[in-house]
């Protein structure tokens, strides 16, 4: 199996190690706090967009795959915004936690940037060989990770149906494990202030 192929399939169990040492070194302040859950609230947000328009694909562990080339939504203005989302949602927790500021935080980014870009490779890769031209036109208008301001627009691409009922079906977990680690910061944090 290759590296890009087992950091795909385990992509949601690759955040563990890091919040286990945000939670043993947490170093939280008010302003960290304030500052992180923004961010990390925005990245769940974009998140959840995304996936209430890619609908449960986005959830399989198997191989590479997708039924529709998804260029609405959060998708027009960027290429992987669950990615995206991902590494805000990193990045915000990591500045809420304070823990090793800011190795922890810069070694979490470079960890995840390498990680996403080897799994973007892969999926890149289906995505060109099954849509052909009309990916070739989306890569030439959308970047990976850095958003555009204006969507891009193209007539006649079939769509999945945008459901925020489905968004959040999907992106139950996710929400699950968001609302654990930030809870448990908070916690920590009110305990050590008294």
């Amino acid at each position: 199996m290759k590296l890009s192929e087992t950091f795909f399939k385990y992509r949601s169990y690759t955040p563990v190690p890091f919040v286990i040492i945000m939670l043993l070194y947490n170093n939280s302040n008010i302003w960290g706090i304030i500052a992180g859950f923004i961010i990390a609230f925005v990245g769940e947000f974009i998140r959840l967009w995304g996936v209430s328009w890619a609908g449960s694909e986005t959830r399989t562990t198997g191989n590479v795959g997708g039924s529709n080339l998804i260029i609405s939504g959060p998708f027009a203005h960027v290429r992987n915004p669950l990615y995206f989302g991902n590494i805000m949602m990193y990045t915000g927790i990591g500045i809420m936690s304070f823990a090793i500021f800011p190795w922890l935080q810069i070694a979490g980014l470079l960890f995840f940037s390498l990680q996403y870009y080897m799994i973007i490779k892969e999926e890149e890769g289906y995505l060109r060989k099954t849509f052909g031209k009309q990916f070739e036109d989306y890569t030439l208008n959308v970047r990976r990770f850095i958003p555009r301001l204006t969507p891009y627009r193209v007539a006649g691409n079939k769509q999945s149906d945008f459901s925020w009922k489905e968004g959040l079906q999907s992106e139950t977990r996710t929400l699950q494990a968001f609302g654990f680690v930030i809870m448990t910061l908070l916690i920590i944090w009110v305990i050590r202030r008294n």
